[in-house]
């Protein structure tokens, strides 16, 4: 049977993107249209070659951080992996999965996503991926396995 990858939703990070573009874009014209006298230099000219790079530097950090998060959902178990420079990777065995969680706030209602968690046997602690697409479909998937059945094999 093929794997499941999930990552965190690009749908925020886009709009980051859409925002700060209008922003760079407002700016720049803004700026053309402001006629600051000849002899009184603007005081905003030195930042405007640094506005993109700056506004930029949120939505960049974002979709790093999203691209390195992921999980990977096999036949038998869960592999949650996170970070660049040090990675930590969790291997849950799907047999052990005890509780399946999704939490969803308003806002992520309304764009369809929410935050996972998932609790094993033994363990006190929770593994929690934020931001995922469709997560009360993958809950469901993660708890159908977790009892043995493999009706559905693959999410489309």
């Amino acid at each position: 049977m093929s794997e499941m990858i999930i990552r965190p939703t690009m749908k925020f990070i886009y709009m980051g993107y859409t925002v700060v573009f209008l922003i760079v874009v407002a700016s720049v014209i803004a700026m053309m249209r402001v006629q600051w006298p000849p002899w009184v230099p603007s005081p905003w000219q030195p930042w405007i070659p640094w506005l993109p790079v700056l506004l930029l530097l949120w939505p960049v950090e974002r979709h790093l951080r999203n691209r390195l998060t992921k999980m990977t959902i096999m036949d038998d178990r869960l592999r949650y992996e996170r970070g660049l420079m040090g990675r930590t990777t969790r291997t849950i065995l799907i047999s052990r999965v005890q509780d399946v969680t999704v939490h969803q706030r308003v806002g992520q209602r309304i764009f369809g996503t929410g935050d996972l968690s998932i609790e094993t046997a033994g363990e006190a602690s929770r593994e929690t991926i934020s931001q995922i697409d469709r997560p009360q479909e993958i809950a469901d998937h993660i708890n159908e396995r977790s009892q043995g059945g493999h009706s559905k094999d693959q999410l489309t």
